[in-house]
């Protein structure tokens, strides 16, 4: 889902580009021993906000386990601001290429405390089919939903 009208207007700003947002709460428990959410967390957003986008989407590929399904090829995240412990995050999601067998998800990690943007990473995903364990092509209807 887009960001909501009713979001901050520092919120909407910053994400307006991006076709779902993921808002989830930084937890005591993500920090580490230098104080600040641990580099591994993130990760754990992104795919969060990931599952979230690739749930939102009525086609022949699903989240359900076996067949024809998403799997993660790579992931990157360039880290721009540390974050603490009460926060929340805004994680944009979007899709930014489309190929043959696979699709980039581009996030950015927007920090309510800081009122900017914390991280800015990208999945590659490939669409997968488990019964052959090989990848296959990116089905019409994904791509019209992605195109869209």
């Amino acid at each position: 889902m887009p960001v909501q009208p009713n979001s901050p207007p520092s919120i909407s700003a910053a994400l307006t580009d991006y076709s779902l947002v993921t808002t989830l709460p930084v937890q005591w428990g993500d920090m580490d021993a230098f104080g600040h959410v641990n580099n591994v967390v993130y990760i754990q957003w992104f795919e969060s906000a990931r599952i979230d986008l690739l749930n939102s989407v009525t086609a022949s590929v699903s989240m359900a386990a076996g067949g024809v399904s998403p799997i993660l090829a790579s992931i990157r995240c360039d880290y721009k601001k540390q974050l603490h412990f009460p926060d929340t995050v805004h994680i944009g999601s979007r899709i930014v290429r489309i190929g043959r067998t696979s699709f980039d998800i581009e996030h950015a990690v927007f920090s309510e405390q800081l009122q900017q943007i914390a991280a800015i990473g990208t999945s590659v995903v490939v669409v997968f089919d488990y019964a052959t364990n090989r990848p296959v092509r990116i089905p019409d209807d994904l791509c019209q939903h992605f195109a869209g």
